[in-house]
């Protein structure tokens, strides 16, 4: 990052285009205002930036939406437009037109915490974001504690207690930032030209071209050497043109065998959560049930009883991906909170009515209803078309992901598969990132030392 930051070098912005839940909202604030023409309003919405690709069928099952074509009264989602086909005229409906659009515009949904709840008793909290990662069957930690996550109602999430499996979700990482795809291709790029010289050149001159690339003092480049070093002589360096996929047999607390399978994959967490997601829910479909994932910017885990990958890999390209994704979140906890963002937004909830405020809670809950009878009545409801965007290409990274498996496709980034008996270095941080919360940092340092030692054995057993 200070490399790429001393050569003045910016990541791409990515501004999401035909966010169908901000069009309604502005759609009802235009016909407030005046009553418009279809063409016309249509014409100045694709002059913004973001909406100047925006469908014509999109548009109108829009304006379908905001005219109560959808028969949602019984869950309180009234008419707020009315279009007339035949004159093409659109205007505002109802006396509090201006007063509910005043109190309840805006883009930053309303957040708030999830009490965790073992029977009928509130043992504590997480927050929203880290419930978004959460499916039945995931363990977590909570005040150094392991819970099996089971469902949720409105703002409680229902768990499990006395659980003996590690977890499989590491802890909260809050607000950081994941790795930009631009950044993370940077990388691999200098691991590969790293690669090329441990093969060729002596220590002394890698190092001295470290401090050049990188900008960074022979401290630095002596630990990057070092790390990196370890990692060629055990199973090889994965980077920007091959893709190392590690295989590594574990025996659980229950003794029974489960198998790890490490994607080196250095695309940043967006992408890795695209393409994990897509080959777990593939990799559960082909029989393998219990799986579970584990993700981070420099790759993912898919750990499980029985996993045929290079199966599930034949079968996944940059075609299908996104419909399989489509179908992997559809019941997801994330699918369920982004949907009531989307519905705020839209005005589907109005977090403000004649004076009072609905909670979060509250909100949550008539999300849920409102989910529940839209399946009932179509799959492609707009909102909800926005919401799977907003998993999609925000919180995930669809586009890239894509190129990844086009690239992968055309032979330009190379898979290759590798069996262990014990992690690779690259892979521990991963590996350990659920269990971190659980061991004392001595122990993880003992861990660590230990690790480093029977990898170091193995590599000279192998030289």
């Amino acid at each position: 990052m200070m490399k790429e930051m001393k050569e003045r070098k910016i990541d791409k912005v990515q501004i999401p285009k035909n966010c169908l839940d901000v069009l309604a909202q502005q759609i009802f604030g235009m016909a407030i205002e005046k009553v418009w023409k279809k063409d016309d309003m249509l014409r100045l919405i694709r002059r913004s930036y973001c909406y100047r690709n925006l469908k014509n069928e999109d548009f109108l099952n829009i304006l379908s939406y905001l005219t109560g074509e959808y028969a949602l009264e019984h869950r309180n989602v009234y008419a707020k437009i009315w279009y007339d086909e035949e004159t093409g005229e659109i205007g505002k409906k109802g006396k509090l037109a201006r007063v509910i659009y005043m109190t309840n515009i805006g883009t930053i949904p309303d957040e708030s915490f999830i009490n965790v709840v073992v029977g009928n008793e509130k043992i504590g909290y997480i927050d929203e974001g880290f419930l978004e990662r959460l499916k039945p069957r995931d363990v977590f930690v909570l005040g150094g504690q392991r819970y099996e996550f089971m469902y949720t109602r409105g703002m409680n999430a229902y768990v499990k207690a006395n659980v003996s499996r590690n977890p499989t979700i590491p802890s909260w990482f809050s607000e950081m930032l994941p790795l930009s795809f631009d950044l993370a291709l940077e990388i691999s790029r200098f691991r590969r030209l790293l690669q090329d010289r441990l093969k060729k050149e002596k220590q002394e001159k890698i190092l001295e071209w470290i401090c050049e690339y990188l900008y960074c003092s022979e401290e630095v480049a002596k630990k990057i050497y070092g790390y990196c070093r370890q990692q060629e002589d055990y199973i090889g360096m994965p980077s920007d043109r091959e893709i190392i996929i590690e295989t590594c047999n574990l025996q659980t607390e229950s003794g029974k065998d489960r198998k790890h399978v490490i994607f080196h994959s250095l695309f940043g967490r967006r992408v890795n959560d695209a393409l994990s997601r897509a080959i777990g829910f593939l990799a559960g479909k082909a029989g393998g049930r219990d799986v579970e994932l584990g993700i981070n910017d420099n790759g993912f885990y898919i750990s499980g009883k029985e996993i045929n990958i290079e199966r599930v890999l034949k079968h996944l390209n940059s075609g299908n991906i996104e419909e399989i994704l489509k179908e992997a979140i559809e019941n997801t906890e994330v699918l369920k909170r982004r949907f009531r963002h989307c519905a705020g937004r839209s005005l589907m909830i109005l977090r403000n009515y004649k004076g009072r405020t609905k909670t979060t809670g509250r909100q949550q809950m008539h999300s849920f209803l409102l989910l529940a009878a839209i399946r009932k009545l179509t799959k492609n409801f707009p909102i909800l078309q926005e919401a799977r965007r907003e998993v999609l290409e925000d919180l995930m990274d669809l586009e890239n992901a894509k190129k990844v498996l086009e690239a992968i496709r055309k032979n330009e980034i190379k898979l290759r598969y590798v069996e262990t008996r014990i992690h690779s270095p690259f892979s521990l941080n991963l590996i350990m990132q659920g269990t971190s919360d659980l061991i004392k940092i001595e122990d993880k340092m003992n861990f660590l030392r230990r690790m480093h030692r029977e990898i170091n054995e193995k590599i000279e057993e192998k030289n």
